[in-house]
């Protein structure tokens, strides 16, 4: 009996983990399994069941009083917004003119698209399935490798859960009580880094193997010079503008996280209106769409608030950090067994559940980690060993849209791809790629100033 009050968490993990797979909304699994451990842990004299009443104060302080996840639903809002006007249809084609007589261009083209726009949106469904509509068939028609078509549009539209303004970050500051403008900062370079390593894969692999990708036709481009700079101005302008307004405000200390998500989500609406998509259909499209999305994801917060109450309230927190003192490992090993515990959990979860989930119970543990000298100088605002490890984890985190068997992002862009695409080209397009997100994440490890140096420099005092 003693030792099922000892591993009472871990059977409730397992439990969760298995529940998962049942297709019912992970909002309730989750409390449906924190009520039954409560129930379970009173019987067994671990927990009492008049502690549930303090659930709805953590919900309460926690969740409804967070000022910074006012951000969620402003962001949603942008990023639906933009993908009805049209914005992303206009750079697409620009880029593909400007791409056209390279090795791979269109892919390149893609590549680029999907780095701007997780730059001005964050909503990875939204991304892959704009991406997937869009590109997906010109580069059918253009005979392109299917693996390497939809392995760059996957890896391509999932970049907005590391770009900011990523729902992501913003979730993850609130749960660990970090800014999330450092946050923001620390994520710009590593994204940018993977965008760079997709990149250089598709140059190196259409470069020796120029049948993958086929050169497009000169056809596409404009009649006159003036016409091409015309089109380049209407396609960068607006989005970059966009960008500036949202990360700009950031930057220059102009505007918090959370009134930078209503200056983008004003942009949008901006921005709909010079594309001439700004109809009230739209509109209320735009905004029952946002509202899904909000209350996915701050359902799942009360669920995850839920389960990780009881989890600790057993002993699941003080168990973690028992068994790391008992094993007597170094940081670095700590830090590994993170890195592959998120990377499997990536195997079966969406990062909202890994997130709110795990990022709690990790929490104690950070604060057993001490790199010496390897994270270098910091004069930003934080504890530099959390917003390391926290932007680890997002990059981490980007392997599990990708990853069989729930790689989000291709069973995304099966619903939006042709019936002639299999999920196994799929599959077999975006392991080049995750191989590519795990790199970006060993440079990360391996050279911390990559995500502290912007904001140590930036928010240095």
């Amino acid at each position: 009996m003693d030792s099922l009050v000892t591993y009472l968490p871990l059977v409730m993990f397992a439990v969760l983990a298995v529940l998962a797979f049942t297709g019912y909304p992970i909002a309730f699994v989750l409390g449906g399994v924190a009520l039954m451990f409560a129930v379970l842990g009173d019987m067994l004299g671990s927990f009492r069941l008049s502690q549930l009443t303090l659930i709805p104060l953590r919900i309460y302080g926690g969740t409804m009083e967070s000022l910074v996840l006012v951000a969620i639903p402003m962001f949603t809002f942008m990023g639906t917004m933009l993908e009805k006007s049209g914005a992303a249809r206009d750079l697409l084609h620009a880029l593909q003119v400007m791409f056209r007589r390279i090795p791979g261009g269109l892919a390149l083209a893609v590549t680029l698209m999907g780095t701007i726009m997780a730059a001005t949106t964050g909503i990875i469904g939204a991304s892959v399935v704009m991406i997937t509509l869009m590109a997906l068939p010109v580069m059918m028609r253009a005979n392109y490798n299917i693996p390497l078509a939809t392995g760059t549009i996957a890896a391509s539209g999932t970049l907005g859960v590391l770009v900011p303004p990523s729902i992501m970050l913003v979730i993850m500051a609130d749960l660990m009580a970090v800014p999330a403008g450092t946050l923001f900062i620390a994520a710009l370079l590593p994204g940018f880094l993977l965008a760079a390593l997709y990149f250089i894969y598709i140059l190196v692999v259409c470069g020796f193997m120029p049948h993958l990708a086929p050169p497009m036709s000169d056809d596409i481009r404009p009649a006159s010079r003036r016409a091409f700079w015309s089109m380049v101005l209407r396609s960068f302008v607006p989005p970059t503008f966009l960008i500036f307004c949202v990360l700009g405000s950031i930057l220059f200390g102009l505007a918090t996280p959370t009134e930078s998500a209503g200056v983008g989500a004003l942009g949008s609406i901006l921005l709909a209106a010079f594309n001439r998509q700004l109809t009230w259909a739209n509109f209320f499209d735009v905004c029952r769409r946002t509202a899904l999305t909000g209350g996915m994801i701050f359902g799942i917060f009360v669920g995850a608030t839920a389960f990780a109450f009881v989890f600790k309230s057993i002993g699941g927190e003080s168990l973690i950090v028992d068994f790391i003192m008992q094993t007597n490992v170094g940081p670095w090993s700590i830090l590994f067994v993170l890195m592959a515990m998120v990377f499997l959990l990536g195997f079966f979860f969406d990062w909202v559940e890994i997130t709110l989930i795990i990022l709690p119970i990790f929490g104690p543990i950070l604060a057993l980690l001490d790199f010496g000298g390897h994270i270098g100088s910091w004069d930003g605002v934080g504890n530099p060993i959390v917003i390391w490890f926290l932007i680890l984890v997002a990059v981490n985190l980007q392997t599990s849209f990708l990853t069989p068997p729930f790689g989000l992002a291709l069973f995304f862009m099966k619903g939006a791809a042709p019936p002639e695409i299999r999920i196994q080209d799929m599959y077999k397009g975006s392991m080049p790629f995750v191989g590519l997100q795990l790199l970006g994440l060993l440079l990360c490890i391996l050279f911390p100033s990559i995500v502290l140096w912007l904001p140590s420099y930036l928010l240095g005092g």
